[in-house]
């Protein structure tokens, strides 16, 4: 599974110093000047973009009262809105690294919620999918031969009869690769020709921004703040599904389907009072 989910930063590392690659550096290198100087003035542009907007710098919106006033905040990172009570935040390189860890957390949990809600709704649109419920796949694949067809499509099957073991490994490697080229910073990707204009948290480029968002500045830093509330909302979430999941042994489309159709019988106090 690890020397599987090795092999892509090996075929990176192998094409760079091939003579392939090294002709592919060489042509980057002679565009760099001109690329980095794209890349200040759309760093300098986003910052004139944070300066405007209402969602950053000292006017921004705010928790009331004692909950939106850490001091040490100035509101220049997307979705400060004064809350750090327990001034986890206070030190600048503590600071830094509690941002890029939400950032990681909050996409994860957008992808991830999503995950386990649509398999659910298809499977009640009369798709079949083998195992529809997200917290029960591990289980039913380990004991059972089960084939797994998220896309309900014959032969588009991310899963298909593969063990467990394999199907972590692409995980780590659909997972772990991006994340692994963002991690060692911007420049990982030079040698392979990849030119990334923006910094660690938003990389930007092809492989993180196909559509060049990051074109628009405005657009940008506000899209920013929306990344950040939904992920917030979607890490609140995630953990709403796990109890869910521990309390009812259903899944989140079922449980909402109940509480939906008799809200006085199936709610959260009728399930704590079954669970005690």
């Amino acid at each position: 599974i690890f020397v599987f989910a090795a092999l892509p930063i090996t075929a990176l590392t192998a094409l760079s110093k091939s003579s392939v690659g090294k002709q592919v550096q060489q042509q980057l290198e002679a565009r760099l000047p001109e690329l980095r100087a794209e890349a200040e003035r759309q760093r300098q542009a986003h910052q004139q973009a944070r300066q405007r907007s209402k969602w950053y710098g000292a006017s921004r919106p705010r928790l009331p009262g004692p909950l939106g006033g850490a001091q040490h905040l100035n509101g220049e990172e997307a979705g400060d809105a004064g809350f750090d009570p327990l001034e986890l935040g206070k030190d600048p390189g503590a600071f830094a690294r509690f941002r890029e860890v939400e950032l990681l957390h909050a996409r994860w949990a957008m992808l991830g919620f999503v995950g386990c809600m649509v398999p659910e709704l298809l499977a009640l649109r009369g798709v079949e999918l083998g195992e529809p419920v997200w917290w029960k796949v591990g289980a039913s694949k380990l004991n059972s031969d089960l084939t797994l067809n998220w896309g309900g499509i014959e032969g588009f099957r991310i899963a298909g009869k593969q063990g467990i073991g394999l199907i972590a490994a692409c995980q780590a490697v659909l997972m772990g690769g991006p994340e692994y080229a963002r991690y060692v910073g911007i420049r990982s990707l030079e040698p392979v020709g990849v030119f990334l204009p923006g910094d660690q948290n938003y990389p930007g480029g092809g492989p993180f921004d196909p559509l060049n968002y990051a074109a628009d500045a405005d657009g940008f830093v506000d899209q920013a703040v929306r990344e950040i509330k939904n992920g917030r909302l979607a890490m609140v979430a995630m953990l709403g599904l796990f109890v869910q999941a521990a309390v009812t042994k259903k899944g989140p489309v079922q449980n909402v389907m109940e509480f939906v159709s008799d809200p006085a019988g199936e709610n959260i106090f009728t399930n704590v009072a079954r669970l005690l």
